[in-house]
């Protein structure tokens, strides 16, 4: 889909113990200094943005006036925890087993063969979550 040079941080980097977090912030910030590959700018504020955002009980719209406001990736999820709800150890582990799993057997895994299939991807058995397809069609290893 593109270079590694327009392409969001990992899904697999967590913040303040929350995969993804740091990945939905880098593409509002990389997409406001418009270093952020088109093809990314459909599902801004959609799919595993708006279901972060859901999980912390924040409006991605007002997360991304304060992520543009300022701060680094730690001070925004201490943001979230305060403005939106004060994640519990039982709330990690729900997102934290729910996202990186995305598109397997899920309501999801549609999606994920399209993603695949229009990436030229789509022989690859290997890729059977949204953060393994991430991790490759951007050119980072697999894990």
């Amino acid at each position: 889909m593109s270079t590694s040079s327009f392409s969001p941080a990992s899904p697999f980097i967590k913040v303040g113990g929350l995969v993804y977090f740091s990945r939905m912030l880098d593409k509002i910030r990389r997409h406001a200094r418009g270093e952020l590959h088109p093809d990314y700018h459909a599902n801004l504020g959609l799919a595993l943005d708006a279901r972060c955002c859901s999980h912390l009980h924040v409006a991605y719209e007002t997360l991304r006036a304060r992520v543009l406001a300022g701060g680094t990736d730690e001070e925004l999820f201490a943001w979230c925890q305060t403005d939106g709800r004060r994640l519990t150890a039982h709330d990690f582990l729900i997102w934290n087993g729910f996202a990186p799993k995305r598109g397997w057997r899920d309501d999801a895994t549609e999606g994920l063969e399209r993603a695949k299939a229009a990436a030229g991807l789509a022989d690859r058995a290997d890729l059977t979550t949204f953060f393994d397809f991430f991790e490759v069609d951007e050119g980072r290893a697999p894990r």
